[in-house]
């Protein structure tokens, strides 16, 4: 009959390689969240996308009918509504520094984070360590911390794009994660369900990233610019490098506290300031607070030099039930180890390579991660001091220092960090940390930043 929509019409078109129109990945999504469409005939889509590929108009379809599929948000404030995303690491502890510093400009940040996922360390994993902190905070609460605060780093609520929740758990079970199209769609819904002006995505390579090959953060960089254009969102992406921990340090308060460090500046990692700044001076741009990205790059360091964006952050953990000075007194407010010891090594050289996969697994491996999605994480273990590339270590300069539960877990844990380095006689080729961009330039840009 004519007008009548049957889900395995479409699945059956993507399956021999059809193009989608937009009306009927509409249809199906729409379909996925109202429950007329089953798991089974998901997973057959999930299926056929990852075999035949999108093109890009199906992809914008795609991640426009999964934002769609429940609230999307709308803003009335006085300045442009701005995110980043990452596509994960082990120390990277980014949002917890930018969305206060481009608070600090003028921009306002409704972060949207998630949990850990495999090997990488999640954003609310590392704000549960923080006493108070309300990583799930009713609607109200959220608008009300982002218009004030001017930034609110909070968990995805159950009526931000619901499909993508279905979607996501069908494709863990039938070996679909790693389609680039149904990626982007992920990603993408949530963050432009959120009601974003402009986003700038943070897509990492090597050793630590789920992208360990240039070649394929390029081309997950690509498509992701590509759609949330596409879909209305003004986007660019910065391809950075993760061939060693971004911060030195992995584990969740151990995180919080080295980014309270950082807004205090009393000890900054440097190649964790220069992705910072990269990343905030893009999306500044991106939303017309600068005129190109090296202006917004000046910004964001005067905003983080100056102390404006700890103010914000303090701010925002007081309006979401945290403490309110945690960037100066983070000793007296984050869990800490019962075990803390050096991991000392007999080689004595300069750090040639690091495994830094292997560092994030340790990380699960002490209980800073799931192995299983009903574990409890405990926050207050992972590693910190961490030496980088091309740094002198040997008996008496330690690869760095693991916080524990117990003595046993300890030294399990020093072993595993003592096999993902690779020490050397020589200092190795260190990449820079900003290896790229992707992206249309931003409004008023004339190819400087």
């Amino acid at each position: 009959m004519a007008g009548t929509f049957l889900p395995q019409e479409v699945i059956r078109a993507k399956r021999d390689g059809a193009t989608l129109a937009g009306a009927d990945i509409r249809a199906l999504i729409g379909g996925l969240a109202d429950g007329s469409v089953t798991r089974e005939q998901a997973a057959a889509f999930a299926m056929a996308v990852f075999f035949r590929g999108m093109d890009m108009a199906e992809r914008v379809a795609l991640t426009k009918a999964m934002r769609d599929s429940g609230a999307v948000l709308a803003w009335d404030l006085p300045g442009p509504v701005v995110d980043k995303h990452s596509t994960g690491g082990v120390g990277d502890n980014v949002s917890l520094m930018l969305a206060p510093a481009l608070a600090a400009c003028g921009a306002f940040v409704p972060m949207i984070s998630g949990r850990g996922l495999g090997h990488t360390g999640g954003t609310l994993d590392k704000l549960d360590s923080v006493p108070g902190y309300a990583t799930q905070p009713d609607a109200e609460t959220f608008r009300r911390v982002v218009r004030e605060a001017g930034c609110a780093i909070i968990g995805q609520t159950a009526d931000l794009a619901p499909a993508d929740r279905t979607l996501y758990a069908i494709r863990d079970v039938t070996g679909t994660v790693e389609s680039l199209d149904l990626i982007t769609a992920s990603i993408l819904s949530k963050k432009l369900a959120a009601g974003l002006d402009a986003l700038v995505l943070d897509v990492k390579c090597g050793s630590g990233a789920f992208m360990a090959r240039r070649e394929d953060a390029d081309a997950l960089a690509g498509s992701l610019v590509g759609v949330a254009n596409g879909a209305g969102c003004r986007a660019s992406a910065l391809l950075t490098d993760m061939s060693e921990p971004l911060a030195s340090a992995a584990g969740n308060a151990l995180e919080v506290a080295n980014a309270c460090a950082f807004l205090s500046g009393h000890e900054i990692d440097p190649r964790l300031w220069d992705v910072t700044v990269a990343l905030g001076g893009e999306a500044l741009a991106l939303a017309g607070l600068a005129p190109d990205a090296a202006t917004g790059r000046a910004r964001i360091a005067d905003a983080l030099q100056s102390g404006r964006a700890a103010e914000r952050f303090d701010a925002m953990c007081r309006a979401l039930g945290g403490p309110g000075d945690l960037v100066e007194n983070f000793t007296a407010h984050l869990p800490t180890a019962p075990v803390v010891q050096d991991v000392a090594t007999d080689a004595e050289g300069v750090v040639a390579q690091i495994d830094t996969r292997a560092l994030g697994v340790a990380v699960i491996g002490l209980g800073g991660g799931r192995a299983r999605a009903e574990d409890r994480i405990d926050p207050r273990v992972g590693f910190d001091r961490l030496a980088g590339l091309g740094v002198s270590v040997g008996p008496g300069a330690p690869l760095g220092r693991v916080h524990a539960a117990d003595a046993a877990s300890a030294a399990r844990a020093a072993e595993a960090l003592r096999g993902a380095y690779r020490i050397g006689d020589a200092a190795p080729d260190i990449p820079e940390p900003v290896l790229g961009r992707v992206g249309p330039p931003p409004p008023g840009a004339n190819g400087g930043g």
